[in-house]
């Protein structure tokens, strides 16, 4: 860390399925370390491994400082992957870490899902649809959050890459059996990808990235329909219709002269996420069913990514101007923290 005459700075950090991801901003500048670790944060009983993200962050964090010139630390956002339901141990551990190593008062812990919304849409109202290998959605009237799916793909992700993926995979299965609905070109598909109808369930069951692997064969479902497959076909269409069904679940309403609200008229909508590369096969139904379930949302760019979101957030942490609505779960913030042994003012707001 370098002494008292360097600048000040806002750091924010990505944490996911490839581990660690961190940016800090200065004046003059924005730096951003290499990936830290191929590794995810651990989980065990308490949830994300506290101890194991600060071994990852600090010490980076440091050089990243020490490289930059910056002494303080104005604020610090960490998004975290599975923090509304595996959160407890960050919560508790890491405003008293942070303010012990690198003298961090302002801190927001706050879920992926809204890294990625205010990566998207910044401080405003409106929905942002995750889709990649699962299916999150997340929408504010800046009052409340919603969330939609990110069950995961035992339980929900409907429409994500792994449903299709898996969907797929089940329509070939049933021409191979010869039960109805099945598909002879998604079949040829599975031969071609996994050798073998036959030797599908030895190659996926024994994986634990599951569903990384069933959605490796999403893209094969849209080459299919591409080509005019009608299971496959179908398959996306039902998928676009889940993803619709997922945005309908969070997109505030537009405020009306009765209610008022913080929406306007037209309400954004973003869409992110590798999914939306499978082109024109799942678009062309997608802007369809979407037009169908929300004909008052407005499609608009992602102006950013969750590591963008969670730089944001820093910012107007650090400003005194974060207005997005305060959730403990989601978007956890403290702006008074102290390193153990002093007596807390922290105060979740």
């Amino acid at each position: 860390m370098t002494g008292p005459g360097g600048r000040p700075g806002v750091l924010g950090v990505d944490s996911g399925g490839s581990g660690l991801r961190i940016v800090l901003v200065a004046d003059g500048g924005r730096a951003t370390a290499p990936p830290v670790s191929g590794e995810p944060v651990r989980t065990g009983p308490r949830g994300i491994d506290a101890g194991h993200l600060l071994a990852q962050l600090v010490p980076t964090a440091r050089r990243l400082m020490a490289d930059a010139g910056v002494s303080t630390l104005r604020a610090v956002t960490v998004g975290a992957a599975g923090l509304t339901t595996l959160g407890d141990d960050l919560r508790a551990e890491l405003p008293p870490a942070l303010a012990r190593e690198l003298g961090v008062r302002r801190l927001a812990l706050v879920a992926d899902a809204v890294t990625a919304y205010t990566g998207a849409l910044g401080q405003r109202a409106g929905a942002v649809v995750a889709a990649g290998t699962g299916m999150i959605a997340i929408g504010t009237d800046l009052r409340v959050w919603r969330r939609a799916d990110g069950w995961g793909h035992l339980l929900g992700d409907s429409g994500s890459g792994a449903w299709i993926g898996r969907a797929g995979l089940d329509a070939a299965l049933r021409r191979h059996d010869g039960r109805p609905d099945g598909s002879a070109a998604l079949l040829a598909r599975v031969d071609a990808v996994f050798g073998s109808a036959s030797a599908l369930p030895g190659r996926l069951y024994p994986r634990p990235d599951r569903p990384a692997v069933l959605a490796s064969f999403a893209p094969e479902v849209a080459a299919c329909a591409d080509d005019g497959d009608p299971v496959a076909t179908g398959i996306l269409a039902a998928a676009a219709r889940h993803i619709a069904d997922t945005a309908a679940a969070v997109c505030p309403a537009p405020a009306d002269g009765a209610t008022g609200g913080a929406c306007p008229e037209e309400v954004p909508l973003a869409l992110t996420g590798g999914l939306l590369r499978m082109g024109e096969p799942l678009l062309v139904p997608l802007r369809a069913a979407l037009a169908d379930r929300l004909p008052y949302a407005r499609q608009v760019p992602a102006a950013g990514d969750p590591l963008d979101g969670a730089v944001h957030i820093a910012v107007e942490l650090a400003d005194g101007r974060l207005t997005l609505p305060p959730d403990d779960s989601m978007l956890y913030v403290v702006r008074d923290a102290e390193p153990p042994g002093v007596r807390s003012r922290d105060r979740p707001l």
